[in-house]
């Protein structure tokens, strides 16, 4: 059963991110004058600690931005991109295509890139103010909870790759317990080496920022990253990791009701999060009733027909004409919408939409095989006979969320596991495994090439009312993230919950589609619910054609979800974590 948290209601600012850690962290950061980015810095680097199985401080960590003073929201993609050495090549020659575990899937670190840039063009703060909290969480430990317990004695195997993964992770020869202290000794050296070289810079706020950067990207971290896998035929070198930089990307809005959801663009899934509020916007969801055999149909429906354009058109936009904006256009995804029958589910992923013609199916029916209607050979997947016990798997990423008293906002989302990879010797790193998200077969527009993006699961978002701050809002998930992220903002603004209630409500997922992690898994028509919705609408939903299958009530598959909402007309705010995983909000 899902345990139940209170609403945090706040005057000042509020902050909620996935351990209760890291959302003390930030907070304490807001409580001795830190701005919404130095806070949500500070909580992002904490969960890269308490989630390291979830989250690496040389990961992914996109961020979603709205200050104040501007008004002007700002992404950062936090995303790392693929060596020079690496290509799909290599992978078809190598592996027939395959994307394996291990050192092969790493991309440039970004990360730090981002938390850092972050920092020093939005924040107030030093680099030590902020890591200083992670950097004491890994080195004096921290008591292991549910779900990190959880996903490290599932992953075993994938701990026992190295004999320094077993050992950070297996530290008794075995997972650790719930309740037992996990120490990253290695982890809390390379943040406080980062920390000594910004104090060592001795000039300005900048100077000291820059030092903290040059120390992961040019010194003896990247220096010790490159010489592992230049040892272990890996990819990256130190032109990659000197060279690497961040990108500051424009975000994609939409309309939903009376306020603009901002969210990331085709580098990440943001775009079909944006895609999926334009085409449920207008629904009459009072009279479906909330989570009725009607709306969960509906809302299906719809993330299927937004899967199905993600899986043909999206992927790193300065490689692949991604066309954004068709795929937002009001005409186009009201055809779009047009294909969702009340009565009859799509059995399997549904055909891609021609957004550039405006027409509901891409290719004529008459001429071209459903496959090829879904996107042919160049994002060919086999459907699975067999289903895993509990359904698939969504466990990667963390988030964090803030609004602080001067209505700046911030909403990150880190990520890359520590099961999939390589620990590299003596810093307590996993770089980037990001690699999972691209394909290695050179028909597909997200093949592997050198300093392209994989196309990113991770995605934060935040909506604006009247101009105002409303809410920002995030979960991990993998592709179940937009699914839940919907759910939730429908719940608050629709129905009307408190983000507490909002959150906890019982969710569902479809993953009628390719997944986006290497081996792409696909179960066509497969719709799990959470236990409570299982039993009211499975017969329902059967009927029309889904394959439904129960989760647990409350289980961390269904996403991580936390967020901060304002009230407008009341100057208050409330924040809401999930206990599904291990959220936390706090607020003033």
């Amino acid at each position: 059963m899902l345990p139940h948290r209170p609403v945090v209601n706040a005057r000042q600012f509020a902050i909620s991110s996935g351990h209760q850690l890291a959302t003390e962290a930030g907070y304490e950061v807001l409580s001795t004058g830190g701005n919404a980015v130095d806070a949500g810095v500070a909580a992002g680097i904490a969960l890269s600690v308490l989630h390291s199985d979830l989250v690496n401080f040389a990961g992914v960590a996109p961020i979603m931005i709205r200050m104040a003073d501007t008004g002007r929201v700002i992404t950062i993609d936090g995303l790392g991109t693929w060596p020079r050495a690496a290509s799909v090549e290599f992978f078809e020659s190598q592996f027939g295509g395959a994307m394996p575990e291990g050192i092969l899937r790493t991309v440039v670190p970004a990360a730090p890139a981002a938390w850092i840039t972050a920092l020093k063009d939005f924040g107030t703060m030093a680099f030590g103010e902020i890591a200083g909290f992670a950097a004491r969480y890994a080195r004096e430990g921290f008591p292991a909870y549910g779900v990190f317990a959880e996903f490290i004695a599932n992953h075993e195997a994938g701990y026992r790759r190295t004999r320094e993964n077993a050992r950070i992770y297996l530290p008794q020869g075995r997972p650790p317990e719930t309740g037992e202290l996990f120490v990253q000794e290695d982890l809390a050296g390379s943040l406080q080496y980062m920390i000594d070289e910004e104090k060592a810079a001795k000039g300005s706020r900048a100077e000291g920022l820059q030092a903290a950067y040059n120390a992961f990207y040019k010194g003896d971290i990247a220096k010790t990253i490159c010489e592992y896998h230049r040892q272990h035929g890996g990819f990256l070198a130190m032109e990659d990791m000197a060279g690497y930089q961040i990108r500051y990307e424009e975000p994609l809005e939409v309309k939903f009701g009376g306020e603009k959801i901002y969210c990331c663009g085709p580098w990440s899934q943001g775009i079909s999060l944006a895609q999926a509020f334009a085409m449920l916007d207008g629904v009459s969801f009072d009279q479906l009733g909330h989570n009725s055999p009607d709306y969960i149909h509906h809302v299906t429906e719809a993330l299927k027909l937004v899967f199905a354009d993600r899986e043909f058109y999206v992927a790193d936009p300065l490689f692949t004409d991604v066309p954004d904006v068709e795929i937002l256009d009001l005409d186009y995804l009201k055809v779009r919408a047009s294909l969702i029958d009340p009565d009859k589910a799509w059995k399997e992923m549904p055909p891609a939409g021609d957004p550039r013609q405006g027409r509901k199916i891409i290719y004529d029916k008459t001429v071209h095989s459903t496959a090829e209607i879904s996107g042919g050979n160049a994002h060919a997947t086999k459907p699975q006979d067999t289903l895993p016990a509990g359904g698939p798997a969504s466990a990667d990423t963390s988030y964090v969320s803030v609004i602080d008293v001067h209505g700046n906002m911030f909403s990150a989302t880190p990520s890359d596991t520590s099961a999939d990879t390589e620990v590299i010797p003596g810093t307590g790193l996993c770089p980037s495994s990001r690699g999972s998200q691209s394909r290695g077969i050179s028909t597909s527009i997200n093949a592997v090439a050198p300093g392209k993006r994989p196309r990113l699961t991770p995605n934060p978002a935040l909506a604006t009312k009247d101009d105002k701050p409303f809410m920002t809002f995030g979960t991990p998930g993998g592709d179940v993230q937009i699914q839940a992220m919907v759910q939730v903002y429908l719940n608050a603004t629709c129905f009307g919950m408190d983000m507490q209630s909002a959150i906890e409500a019982p969710r569902f997922a479809s993953y009628s589609f390719p997944s986006s992690f290497a081996p792409h898994d696909y179960f066509p028509g497969l719709l799990m619910l959470e236990g409570q919705l299982y039993d009211e609408t499975k017969s329902d939903l059967n009927a029309r054609g889904h394959s439904c299958e129960r989760w647990a009530d409350g289980t961390w598959k269904a996403g991580g979800v936390c967020a901060v909402q304002v009230d407008i007309e009341r100057g208050t705010m409330q924040a809401g974590a999930d206990p599904r995983r291990a959220g936390y909000a706090k607020g003033q």
